[in-house]
C-alpha cells in the first residue's frame, strides 16, 4: 500500500490564543510525502486568536512558511457553536483527506508524528486507527508527564482510555462506516469512537511518542467545573458498550461529585472527602451494576488503592510521592 496521500487534520478552537500559534506551527511543520489538509474551526473567539490564524493563512499563501511536506491547505472558519463536538463534526465534514485526526488549539504534534502514522498504515493495510504516546506538558510547554498508553486491549477501554487522542489517527472510511462522532457528547466523544472502531476494526499501537497533551486552568480533562460531566459521560459508555460501570469510573464520578457538593470541614478534610466517595462508589457501583461484578474485584489493586491519596493531576502524568502510575 503506497502512503496516504492525504491527511485531515481539524483543530476545535475557542478564545486560546494563548496557545494556538504552537499548535498550528506543529501542524504545518509536518515533513513528509503526504498532504495536509489542515481546518481550524474556532467558535466565535473573542481574543486574538483569529488574528494569529490569519497570520499563518497569510504566511502560507504568500509562501513565507517554509512548507516540508507536499502541500498544505489551510482553511478556517469562526461562528458560534454547540461546542466542541460540534465544531469537529463541521471540520469533519470539510474534510478531504484519507486520514483523519484532531488537535485542540492547547495540544502539539511532536515533528515526525504524521510520517510516523503513515509509516505505520502504510506497514499495515488493514489498520483502520492507529495511536502513539504523548507527553502531559503545562501551560509553558515544560513536560510534566507521560499518557499512560499501552497496545490494544478492546476490554480495558471499560475502565481506561489507553488511546491519547491528540496521538490517534483513523482511516476515513472507517469514520465514516461507524457514524462519526455522536453530537451527544461533549467530553467522552473520543472514547466512544474508539469503542466503536476497536470492536470493529483493527487498531494499532505505535510505540512513538507522537504529541504533547496540555494541562492548564481552563482544559477540560482537569477542571472541577467540567470533570465530573466528563468522568459521567464515561461512566455511561462503559455502561452501553460493556454492560458494566466499572468501580474506577463509579469512584472517579463519586470523587467529582463530593469535591463539587461537599462543604465545611469535610470539604477541607482529605481523609472525609475520600470516605464519603469511598461510600457513595459503593453505593453507586451496585445500584449501576445491580450487585458485585467480578470484573471489580480485579480492579482492587494496590495501585488504584494509593490513587485515593493522589490528585487527578498526578494520577494522569505519575507524579507525586507514591510515584503508582
Amino acid at each position: 500500500m503506497k502512503a496516504p496521500k492525504i491527511f485531515t487534520i481539524i483543530t476545535p478552537s475557542f478564545n486560546q490564543g494563548e496557545f494556538i500559534a504552537e499548535t498550528i506551527e506543529s501542524v504545518i511543520s509536518q515533513s513528509g510525502n503526504f498532504y495536509i489538509d489542515y481546518i481550524i474551526v474556532d467558535g466565535g473567539s473573542t481574543d486574538n486568536s483569529i488574528e494569529i490564524i490569519r497570520h499563518y493563512e497569510q504566511s502560507l499563501s504568500r509562501a513565507q512558511w517554509p512548507i516540508a511536506c507536499r502541500g498544505i491547505t489551510f482553511r478556517w472558519l469562526s461562528e458560534k457553536d454547540q461546542g466542541q463536538t460540534d465544531a469537529l463534526l463541521k471540520g469533519f465534514r470539510m474534510a478531504q483527506g484519507e486520514i483523519l485526526a484532531w488537535l485542540n488549539s492547547d495540544d502539539t504534534y511532536l515533528p515526525g508524528a504524521l510520517q510516523a502514522a503513515a509509516g505505520e498504515f502504510r506497514a499495515n493495510p488493514e489498520t483502520a486507527l492507529c495511536y502513539g504516546d504523548a507527553h502531559y506538558c503545562d501551560a509553558t510547554g515544560a513536560i510534566i508527564g507521560r499518557y499512560r498508553t499501552s497496545p490494544f486491549d478492546f476490554d480495558r477501554l471499560a475502565w481506561f482510555n489507553f488511546i491519547c487522542q491528540p496521538s490517534t489517527f483513523f482511516r476515513r472510511e472507517v469514520f465514516e462506516e461507524v457514524g462519526g462522532l455522536d453530537p451527544a457528547l461533549h467530553f467522552a466523544m473520543d472514547l466512544d469512537l474508539w469503542i466503536r472502531i476497536g470492536r470493529r476494526f483493527p487498531c494499532r499501537y505505535l510505540p512513538r511518542v507522537l504529541s504533547s497533551y496540555r494541562l492548564h486552568e481552563g482544559s477540560k480533562t482537569v477542571s472541577d467545573q467540567t470533570l465530573l460531566q466528563n468522568c459521567r459521560e464515561a461512566e455511561r459508555l462503559a455502561l452501553k458498550y460493556f454492560g458494566w460501570a466499572p468501580l474506577t469510573r463509579v469512584y472517579n464520578s463519586c470523587s467529582s461529585l463530593c469535591r463539587a457538593r461537599l462543604s465545611g470541614p469535610i470539604a477541607g478534610s482529605k481523609p472525609a472527602r475520600i470516605a464519603a466517595t469511598l461510600v457513595c462508589s459503593v453505593i453507586r457501583s451496585l445500584w449501576l451494576n445491580r450487585g458485585i461484578r467480578r470484573e471489580d474485584l480485579a480492579l482492587l489493586s494496590r495501585e488504584n488503592f494509593r490513587k485515593l491519596h493522589q490528585s487527578r493531576i498526578e494520577i494522569m502524568t505519575g507524579t507525586g510521592t507514591t510515584g503508582s502510575k
